[in-house]
């Protein structure tokens, strides 16, 4: 699959097969992880992946908006630590690892976990240092074939994009 394809029809997937991942598969996305741009080339996170049923389901119960990770074969938790942006750096990996599970027949759907307690919870249950930051859980598993089509309303680049400044309509030269 090409890149830009790719990026084109990758959909959040909240519904997967229980089919368990291969490693060789978690290693490709981990490095895709890996490969991203840090600020000043930091490379500040750490990537805890889970596959015990018994803990993904103890995660689907405490991140209470992303409980459907109770039922995904595979997740994985990015975590930054001391990075000087952390969105940003986390955001990049995520996006990555985004593309490349896609690209392997695999659907995402990233959850925050904003709300403290639960945020002091998972860290717990996942051993991560409380000094760390937990940016998101990402779990993932093989597309049920009930996912939707390509074509997601986005809104045309006339109400998005500009040239040179902003309000001066973009236009293909």
């Amino acid at each position: 699959m090409e890149v830009y394809e790719c990026v084109r029809t990758r959909r959040t997937i909240r519904k997967y097969k229980t089919d368990t991942v291969p490693e060789q598969v978690v290693r490709r996305i981990l490095n895709a992880a890996r490969w991203a741009p840090s600020s000043r080339n930091q490379q500040s996170w750490h990537f805890v992946v889970v596959t015990d049923p018994d803990a993904l389901t103890t995660l689907g119960t405490v991140a209470t908006s992303g409980r459907f990770i109770a039922k995904a074969p595979l997740l994985i938790a990015v975590v930054m630590d001391g990075a000087d942006r952390p969105e940003l750096d986390a955001g990049r990996a995520l996006q990555q690892m985004e593309l490349v599970a896609w690209e392997e027949g695999l659907g995402t759907c990233f959850v925050g976990v904003r709300m403290e307690d639960q945020n002091r919870t998972v860290k717990d249950i996942l051993g991560i240092p409380l000094s760390m930051g937990l940016v998101a859980l990402l779990p993932m598993g093989y597309r049920l074939d009930e996912t939707r089509s390509v074509g997601t309303p986005r809104k045309p680049l006339s109400q998005i994009a500009h040239r040179g400044r902003f309000g001066t309509a973009y236009e293909a030269g």
